[in-house]
């Protein structure tokens, strides 16, 4: 479908590298976890494949790596524990974000929130940056579905949580998984370079490229402005 026939009647929005930057946190309480439980010294930069797979896959990549056999739903606990108390007072919104909500109510869309983390994760996060789950007119979130990303199930999701098809939805997303679950859902993708460098966003297969929510491409600021009529 062309841009000029496009209708957006939601937007759905990943959260960690587009509404905050909590990978620093999770990677750093990660690496606590495995070095406090295991006596393992794992490294930031063994987590970047599994960036947007939710924790499970996070966690158990890495695990894989170093021949540990994890208790996963002790370790997870665990992690969001230590996670928790790290991001307090040093976890931020992104720039951008709080406007960019605002526009898009303003436009009548109705939004969603759609993570792979887990709700523990998805409701501390929010409440760091200054939002609430009701914030939302949805919120979907790992412990929702089976097939985490690059699987386009928790678009789906998310799409018929807020009513429309995933063709009437745009996904702001920041990982390659992310981007290519949402156009395997069939949903336009706002890429955002906040954890990728483009090249990736793009070859993911990305319609759209910006920096943060606060530089939105025009052409997707005239899409959320355009006049439709939401179906329910």
């Amino acid at each position: 479908m062309s841009e000029s026939n496009q209708q957006i009647h939601g937007v759905i929005f990943d959260m960690d590298g587009v509404l905050c930057d909590s990978e620093p946190f999770i990677c750093e309480a990660a690496c606590r976890l495995f070095a406090e439980r295991y006596g393992v010294e794992v490294k930031p930069e063994d987590f970047i494949p599994f960036v947007g797979t939710g924790e499970n896959r996070y966690l158990g990549g890495v695990a894989e790596k170093y021949n540990i056999h994890l208790d996963i739903e002790a370790d997870k606990q665990r992690t969001y524990e230590i996670y928790l108390q790290i991001i307090q007072g040093r976890l931020q919104p992104l720039p951008g974000v709080h406007e960019f909500i605002t526009l898009c109510y303003q436009h009548n869309l109705r939004l969603a929130v759609a993570t792979s983390a887990d709700r523990i994760k998805m409701e501390g996060n929010l409440h760091e940056i200054g939002l609430t789950p009701d914030s939302f007119d949805a919120c979907v979130t790992g412990n929702d579905i089976e097939r985490k990303k690059p699987h386009p199930d928790i678009f789906l999701h998310a799409a018929m949580r807020l009513g429309f098809p995933a063709e009437a939805c745009l996904v702001i997303e920041d990982a390659p998984n992310g981007v290519e679950a949402a156009k395997a859902a069939g949903a336009w993708c706002l890429g955002l370079t906040s954890s990728f460098p483009q090249e990736h966003l793009r070859s993911a297969g990305a319609d759209w490229i910006a920096p943060d929510l606060a530089q939105v491409p025009q052409e997707v600021l005239n899409l959320i402005a355009a006049p439709s009529t939401p179906q329910p």
